[in-house]
């Protein structure tokens, strides 16, 4: 499996800042984009990701924007990656983008663009026509999780170009690094893209709310939702151990809806080749106050109860998923 797996074989798709034709002599405005922490030895055959948690928000995406700093951050995954943050010291490296999700999302498409939004033309290679695109969810979002518009008025073309060139490729290309050691070190690996969704309302793509009712479901909230892509981005013992390790802490469960994966869970899910990807959201009101966007006591609870379903994954073995 090659390590830059996220990009297809198209002009201007190398790994540099300037390799979409535009000025490789300015500087990223987000450096480092990510950061990844690597165990003093890798003893789990996981890799965990959190793309959404960023909070470096540069001055220029601020002033192009129409909303408050506190606006801009409705989109943000909030310390997910303190969820997660124990996956070093167990033994498996964790990646988390430091830029924000309003600024580039790497759970999409290289090139999912909106026209609408640019001034210049887009790269023809760009899917100007996906479901996110449409819902002002695209690589560069139009609109905020809520959907309040970003941005006073257009972007040159040049700028999507380069926040993908300095943020989306090296996050990716670094991800597909982790995911490839961790194959070659063990055969296999489980690849956990760490989310978070909010307590009520809609998906940003219209796909449910986030409270069981009707169908003889008992009502109430959604902690949990595991995204295996209807069981083809990795084996079933995969999503049976997380559902059965989140249930036994006391946390309601569901796969598939209404998050079933994204970019990220499809692109690298390849159970043939040894790659499984899985996507957990976790229900905001657990352990922050959505409004204010602060921790609440339970974060710490949650971070610390996370360390057993790291470890619960990390039983997973090449047996077991040969059994299936």
């Amino acid at each position: 499996m090659a390590q830059d797996t996220a990009f297809p074989d198209l002009p201007g798709n190398g790994m540099g800042p300037g390799d979409d034709g535009f000025a490789p002599e300015i500087a990223p405005e987000i450096a480092p984009a990510f950061d990844v922490s690597r165990p003093q030895h890798q003893r789990l055959p996981l890799v965990f990701a959190s793309p959404h948690s960023g909070n470096v928000y540069p001055e220029s995406l601020k002033a192009a924007s129409r909303l408050t700093d506190h606006a801009l951050r409705k989109s943000e995954d909030c310390f997910v990656d303190e969820i997660f943050a124990a996956a070093p010291d167990l033994g498996a490296p964790l990646i988390r983008a430091l830029f924000p999700r309003v600024y580039v999302d790497p759970n999409r498409e290289p090139f999912e663009l909106d026209p609408a939004m640019f001034e210049g033309r887009l790269p023809d290679y760009a899917n100007t026509r996906s479901p996110r695109v449409a819902a002002g969810l695209g690589t560069i979002a139009r609109i905020v999780a809520d959907g309040e518009p970003i941005y006073r008025g257009k972007l040159p073309v040049a700028v999507a170009m380069r926040r993908i060139a300095t943020c989306y490729r090296p996050y990716h290309a670094a991800l597909g690094q982790l995911i490839e050691e961790t194959r070659q070190r063990f055969g296999f690996a489980i690849l956990v893209d760490c989310h978070s969704m909010p307590s009520t309302g809609l998906s940003p793509i219209g796909s449910g709310p986030f409270e069981r009712k009707g169908g003889g479901q008992k009502k109430g909230r959604i902690d949990a939702v595991l995204g295996d892509c209807f069981g083809t981005s990795c084996s079933q013992a995969v999503t049976e151990r997380c559902e059965a390790l989140l249930s036994g802490l006391g946390y309601s469960v569901v796969r598939n809806h209404p998050y079933a994966g994204g970019y990220t869970t499809r692109h690298y899910g390849r159970p043939r080749e040894g790659v499984h990807a899985i996507q957990i959201e976790i229900n905001r009101a657990l352990y922050m106050d959505e409004r204010q966007l602060l921790r609440k006591p339970h974060l710490a609870v949650l971070a610390e109860q996370m360390r057993g379903l790291i470890d619960g994954l990390g039983e997973i073995n090449l047996n077991l998923l040969a059994a299936e």
